[in-house]
């Protein structure tokens, strides 16, 4: 919770696209009590998130998404391996998001969601914040083949780890999506693999 006192000068919307970037002049009262110098700060929007791991009760595998991620290109690597995860709607929640995310890119209807937790992906600089989940599916709750949904031009290929090669991947230092990370770590400690 927010004790500390915070004043906005100025705030505006400098970019408008597909995402947005706001500048803003704040000052923040300091540790001391005392209110800082207005600074320029700009925050990405680009919505919020929700996210899944997938654990198939019936092949005893964690189902993972692969796909192309331009803004990693030039530091590699530009496939990315990771949970499922979507930009939440404006219409919708996140538990809603997920269902429609997990149905549309691997093709399975959840039936649960376990929740891991909520969090901001990099807090310098961006106000997005992920839902993360956890669900079990079986066989029977594939609907569809689910993959690339062409009118959003993805290109999504299904991944599935049994419990030991998720550890020899996470130990590895195969993963480099944190979303990823955390909810592979949250299934350690779960004692889930």
């Amino acid at each position: 919770m927010d004790t500390k006192k915070i004043e906005i000068q100025r705030k505006r919307l400098i970019f408008d696209d597909k995402f947005q970037i706001q500048e803003a002049e704040v000052s923040v009262q300091r540790y001391d009590g005392q209110m800082g110098k207005p600074v320029r700060r700009l925050v990405f929007e680009r919505g919020d998130a929700a996210a899944a791991i997938l654990f198939n009760r019936d092949s005893q595998k964690i189902l993972l998404v692969e796909q192309f991620r331009y803004p990693t290109y030039e530091k590699g690597p530009s496939w990315i391996q990771e949970v499922v995860a979507g930009v939440i709607k404006p219409d919708e929640g996140p538990e809603e998001a997920i269902r429609r995310e997990v149905e549309e890119e691997v093709g399975y209807r959840l039936q649960q969601l376990t929740p891991i937790a909520t969090f901001y992906v990099s807090p310098g600089g961006t106000s997005e914040r992920i839902f993360l989940y956890y669900a079990e599916v079986g066989n029977g709750d594939r609907v569809s083949a689910g993959g690339s949904l062409v009118d959003e031009n993805e290109d999504i290929q299904l991944v599935e780890y049994s419990k030991s090669e998720l550890r020899k991947a996470l130990t590895s230092g195969q993963f480099q999506d944190a979303k990823t990370l955390i909810a592979v770590q949250w299934l350690q400690l779960q004692r889930k693999m």
